[in-house]
């Protein structure tokens, strides 16, 4: 683990928190997720390496393609890291800090120095970000005709979106290089809306009402500040992932007579959300024991009851009692390339294979829950995902395939940072929220 500075009254340095992003950088390069990497940073260093982290990759593509320019001999990795961080703090200021060009050199060359794994290469990091000052002008200009270094994503993710959208490629791009807003959902049987914004209000806290539960806030802040979090009051949930509930619920009276399955559940916020929404029995799968006490610990703080299972919601036989669903929720597994704001390090650790392996797992659990669902019943398809094959693709090849499928008007392709589009499988462009696909689909009454 690393650790905190000696004093705990002081801030950690930034020499100290360079340190520490550039292993978690490097691991990233390893293939490695910052959710399995921040755990294991020192909890004095965490916000602050995060904070650090998240702004390097999303200026990684840049930041990687100035380095190979500035280093004849490509660096051990750990010298690698170092001054991929240290050129993307160079670069643009980080949550709106810039440090002054010379106080990032001195301090990642103090990071080096007071590294085993890079102290004999400090004097070289110096000379590389020195050269940068210099010459950063013609470097930026060398380095801006190339598509990954620009857009700061793998060039088949960017191929595949110039493919999937054509009119709105680079607004997606540029959004998901923008860190997201922070939005709440209040539990509506906790508090309503207003009395909760008003609370909000008191303590200092700007925000504004999206979607039809959602608060989204002026400014981020730890959730320990949020008035009435620990009692349920509100969860952090994405303004796009609030939809779900309106969509599946819409349109009808619900009651505990209906069963509702959430089909891959963790973290448990939609299952919440369904919940806080309708009086329904609901049973929350996830094929992770530790995820399912996640969601576990999601219901008990909002103070709401689910049967909760570990289980693979595509083997229906390892758990189904065969008693039909009125809803399913199908919540499935995707490359996430809609919620890379929130998550930078995915659109490093994603290779081009992952796609087709992905929709083809979307495919199974799709034809394993479709016999689990009544006769007039209802399934809400969703991925976090801005490709096609992820969204309409899988919805079309499913509706050839199954004659009782009836496609509902529904959301259809949410892209992030872009108003609204029509037709069948809408490409909706609501600003703020996070990309996403959802459609209904409903089975056919007998």
């Amino acid at each position: 683990m690393l650790t905190a500075p000696a004093s705990p009254s002081l801030a950690p340095s930034l020499s100290t928190q360079l340190r520490a992003t550039a292993r978690c950088v490097r691991a990233v390069g390893e293939g490695r997720s910052l959710s399995d990497v921040l755990p294991e940073v020192a909890p004095a260093l965490r916000p602050g390496v995060q904070a650090l982290t998240f702004h390097v990759l999303r200026h990684l593509g840049m930041a990687r393609a100035l380095v190979a320019l500035l280093a004849e001999r490509k660096p051990q990795a750990a010298v690698l890291g170092l001054l991929h961080s240290a050129v993307a703090l160079l670069l643009e200021p980080t949550d709106g800090v810039r440090y002054a060009p010379h106080t990032v050199v001195n301090q990642a060359v103090g990071a080096a120095r007071n590294d085993r794994s890079t102290e004999r290469q400090a004097s070289f990091v110096n000379a590389c970000l020195r050269r940068f000052l210099r010459e950063q002008v013609d470097l930026l200009a060398e380095v801006e005709r190339d598509p990954v270094a620009r857009w700061n994503h793998p060039l088949w993710w960017i191929e595949r979106l110039r493919r999937d959208h054509p009119q709105d490629w680079q607004a997606i791009l540029t959004a998901s290089n923008q860190p997201g807003p922070m939005t709440l959902r209040v539990n509506r049987r906790r508090t309503d809306r207003a009395s909760y914004q008003q609370a909000l209000q008191d303590q200092g806290l700007a925000s504004t009402p999206v979607g039809s539960d959602g608060l989204e806030l002026a400014t981020p802040l730890p959730v320990e500040r949020l008035p009435g979090f620990a009692q349920g009051h509100c969860s952090v949930q994405d303004a796009a992932a609030q939809r779900a509930a309106d969509l599946l619920l819409e349109g009808r009276e619900w009651s505990r007579a209906d069963r509702v399955l959430d089909a891959c559940a963790a973290p448990g916020g939609k299952t919440a959300h369904l919940l806080e929404r309708a009086e329904v029995d609901l049973l929350a799968l996830d094929v992770d024991p530790g995820r399912c006490e996640r969601i576990q610990d999601t219901l008990g703080r909002l103070g709401l009851a689910a049967e909760v299972r570990c289980a693979d919601a595509a083997r229906p036989g390892a758990w189904w009692d065969g008693r039909a669903f009125d809803a399913i929720l199908l919540d499935a597994p995707c490359t996430a390339s809609g919620i890379v704001r929130r998550h930078p390090d995915v659109r490093w650790l994603r290779r081009e294979a992952d796609v087709a392996a992905l929709v083809a797992v979307q495919r199974a659990l799709l034809e394993a829950l479709w016999p689990l669902l009544k006769p007039g019943g209802r399934l809400l398809y969703a991925t976090c995902s801005v490709f096609r094959a992820e969204g309409e693709g899988q919805v079309r090849a499913f509706l050839e395939h199954h004659t009782d499928a009836v496609l509902r008007p529904s959301l259809g392709h949410l892209l992030p940072g872009l108003a609204a589009g029509s037709g069948e499988f809408n490409d909706n462009r609501p600003g703020g929220q996070d990309g996403f696909f959802y459609n209904r689909i409903d089975k056919a009454p007998l």
